[in-house]
């Protein structure tokens, strides 16, 4: 038994490898994060074949993780895919990944590797990144300050993910945190709009107050190092 932890795009289906396509092919079993959403992948990569669909998300009951588990035993070749990206990387698929090593200790768990949308930010940001931080998605209310009261004096390059409704709100707070540092914004990454811009995170506030059609689809802030800005 294999449990596949497979990457899938970002946005541009041309980033689905061809292994990743081999492996979603021939995969008997496929766990989704949302099942609609990786059936309309996978029917556009044209690897839909014969295959067992099943969801294992953040939201799921202790009895559906337990039915998802149960249901691997009767496959060969199992995938385990997010919506887009590295499945695990900020994704409930690391609490899927946890419990099938424990419920099949002699099953092998193996890494397809492919698009991460915070890796993906970071190569082009041109900000240090031979020691960075990923903190995933910045919460909603609890902790909220106190993360950015902690971004302040980072001396390494950090990593975030943000969604529309709050990256104003967001960057107002970064604005106020960070004051001259210089931030990166990945949106729409791998698509045709996709834009990187590289600034104070006041510029870019207004940039985005300014462009209100720009606040959509989810956002990939990265912070530089403290002092990167004088450098």
């Amino acid at each position: 038994m294999i449990l596949n932890v497979v990457a899938t795009p970002i946005g541009n289906l041309a980033d689905c490898s061809p292994r990743a396509k081999e492996v979603l092919s021939n995969a008997t079993l496929v766990i989704a994060e949302d099942t609609r959403t990786t059936g309309q992948l996978l029917k556009l990569l044209g690897v839909e074949g014969k295959k067992v669909f099943m969801s294992s998300h953040a939201q799921s009951s202790a009895a559906a993780l337990q039915k998802t588990l149960e249901a691997c035993k009767d496959h060969a070749l199992i995938a385990l895919v997010t919506d887009a990206g590295t499945p695990a990387i900020s994704d409930p698929g690391s609490f899927f990944i946890s419990h099938f090593r424990t419920m099949y200790p002699e099953g092998l768990v193996v890494p397809i590797p492919g698009p991460s949308a915070a890796i993906t930010a970071l190569s082009v940001s041109g900000f240090p990144s031979s020691h960075f931080e990923f903190l995933g998605f910045i919460p909603h209310k609890k902790g909220r300050q106190t993360l950015f009261a902690a971004l302040a004096v980072k001396e390494h390059t950090v990593v975030l993910y943000e969604s529309p409704h709050r990256i104003l709100k967001t960057l107002e707070s970064l604005k106020d945190a960070l004051g001259d540092r210089l931030i990166m914004i990945g949106r729409e990454m791998t698509k045709q709009f996709e834009e990187y811009p590289v600034n104070t995170a006041a510029t870019l506030l207004e940039y985005y107050t300014a462009h209100p059609d720009k606040v959509r689809g989810e956002f990939v802030i990265v912070v530089s190092a403290k002092g990167y800005a004088t450098m």
